[in-house]
């Protein structure tokens, strides 16, 4: 068993593995981020209670996603609320206000937080933090694997109401 994830080789995009801490798992995200970008994934799904420690706020990460967004392209937010992406990350709330036709927020604030999926999935990898407190979990391409994700994403959406609006109307 070890720590970190394998780091990826030259021409290999994405750690897989076990990861521990919450500097690899937030790598993780960014190599996700990144790599979704340069290879033109066309579908990804965020989830996360709060997404509260997550780099979403970063310079790094806002360049990612402004490469990924582009033509034909979809993203799935599931969160149990959205307080600490406004409070923390406001590049990425400003990037989704732009981005807001190619990205579905979901949210589900009845669910308990230690139950709720922390990962990301897209149709070639996943990373799923299986203890988010110690920030634990397992990155890979493995299709089981990936495929078991996202069928407890689509269930947890499923329980989800539409949150997370890009604006906010008021009189």
């Amino acid at each position: 068993m070890t720590d970190a994830p394998t780091l990826p080789a030259p021409g290999e995009s994405l750690p897989v593995g076990r990861f521990s801490g919450r500097n690899a798992f937030q790598q993780g995200v960014r190599d996700a981020l990144a790599c979704a970008a340069r290879d033109g994934w066309k579908t990804m799904v965020l989830s996360d209670p709060s997404f509260e420690d997550w780099p979403l706020g970063e310079r790094a990460v806002a360049e990612s996603l402004q490469a990924w967004s582009a033509s034909g392209r979809q993203m799935i937010l599931l969160a149990c609320r959205y307080d600490a992406v406004l409070r923390k990350h406001a590049r990425f709330v400003t990037w989704r206000r732009q981005w807001s036709h190619i990205i579905e927020c979901w949210q589900c604030p009845a669910a308990d937080p230690l139950d709720f999926p922390s990962a990301i999935w897209s149709p070639a990898w996943c990373l799923q933090r299986l203890d988010p407190v110690r920030s634990t979990g397992h990155a890979g391409t493995e299709p089981e694997r990936r495929l078991m994700l996202r069928e407890a994403l689509t269930e947890w959406q499923g329980k989800c109401s539409p949150g997370f609006p890009a604006t906010t109307l008021g009189l």
